[in-house]
């Protein structure tokens, strides 16, 4: 078979080579969904197999329906990481602020970035960056095939699951034929669909149902119904027990309505905004609306984080910047 990634694989075998009897951290993004933590875990379980000392930190905690992947793992939150050295790789991060500001002054020079992000910066010493690949996990796991590192079945499932959730269950239009050759490998080391279909897509809780309840009551059509916009008020958790982690997936409802181009959530929390915005076609290139806004992502799939503003003033100057980009994008058709 040909190598899934001979751009990357050299150099991320001299990575590993380098790496060496040296502890690792593995550092993820807030908020972290399958990709990120399915990279993570697989990475660590591989790192540590080759006789590493791994720990994996996030800004936050790990969601409940990925817990089932880091068994056994390390997973700690910056202020319970101690001030021992580790060398630091980075991954499904688009830019080094994605870490949060304490993870970032933590490791100001990773080794090593892994990353899928359209708007991904080479902030490392390696940076292993493929917009062209669905999921971060796509590139680590074909890395290690690539190299000949054994996968074990725990290290195929969060390779597996980093694939599943950002292909959209092979979806999106980023799902492409080294997609589904990937995730055939995996299954064949050990990943369990069955498994992984149950943790992640069946296990809903009360609060996630009255969370999504409130969600949809909000929906609203702006640019003639092409754009829909959910919205979640500071203090909806509290209100309907729901946790944040129960957000992911809102924002596939309006995209998927027959008639809108752009879907988007926003949620008002602790005098801020957080944006998540789902396009159906790649051309309408939400990263740049994203970062308009100091967020970034995919053409399809992108996200922003604004601080000391209200939904009441946000939400035009989003509405504004997304009529925009859709008018641009229809004046050169």
């Amino acid at each position: 078979m040909a190598a899934f990634y001979p751009q990357f694989s050299p150099q991320f075998a001299e990575l590993l080579t380098r790496l060496r009897g040296q502890k690792i951290a593995i550092v993820g993004h807030a908020r972290p969904d399958g990709d990120c933590i399915g990279s993570q875990a697989a990475l660590a379980r591989v790192l540590r197999a080759q006789g590493h000392e791994v720990v994996c930190l996030n800004p936050d905690a790990v969601p409940r329906r990925l817990e089932f992947l880091v068994k056994g793992l390390l997973f700690l939150r910056p202020a319970a990481f101690g001030t021992d050295d580790h060398a630091a790789i980075f991954v499904d991060c688009a830019d080094h602020d994605r870490a949060g500001e304490l993870l970032r002054a933590r490791f100001p020079s990773p080794v090593g970035n892994i990353d899928h992000h359209l708007s991904g910066a080479a902030f490392a010493q390696h940076n292993f960056i493929d917009p062209a690949s669905a999921a971060t996990a796509e590139i680590l796991g074909g890395m290690l095939l690539d190299t000949g590192l054994p996968i074990d079945a725990a290290t195929a499932q969060g390779l597996y699951v980093g694939i599943l959730t950002d292909t959209g269950q092979f979806r999106y239009n980023t799902t492409s034929r080294r997609s589904f050759l990937l995730a055939a490998e995996l299954i064949a080391r050990g990943a369990n669909p069955t498994e992984a279909g149950y943790e992640l897509y069946e296990r809903e809780t009360a609060g996630r149902l009255r969370l999504l309840q409130r969600f949809l009551t909000s929906l609203r059509f702006e640019c003639g119904g092409r754009i829909c916009i959910g919205v979640l008020p500071d203090g909806v958790f509290a209100e309907t027990g729901a946790l944040p982690e129960d957000t992911e997936g809102l924002v596939d409802y309006p995209r998927s309505i027959d008639t809108v181009d752009i879907g988007v959530l926003i949620e008002e929390r602790a005098g801020g905004i957080k944006a998540s915005l789902r396009a159906k076609d790649p051309a309408y290139r939400l990263d740049l609306v994203a970062a308009q806004f100091n967020g970034g992502g995919h053409a399809c799939a992108a996200g922003l984080n604004v601080k000391d503003v209200r939904i009441v003033t946000f939400y035009p100057r989003l509405v504004a910047a997304l009529t925009a980009q859709l008018q641009g994008v229809d004046a050169r058709r």
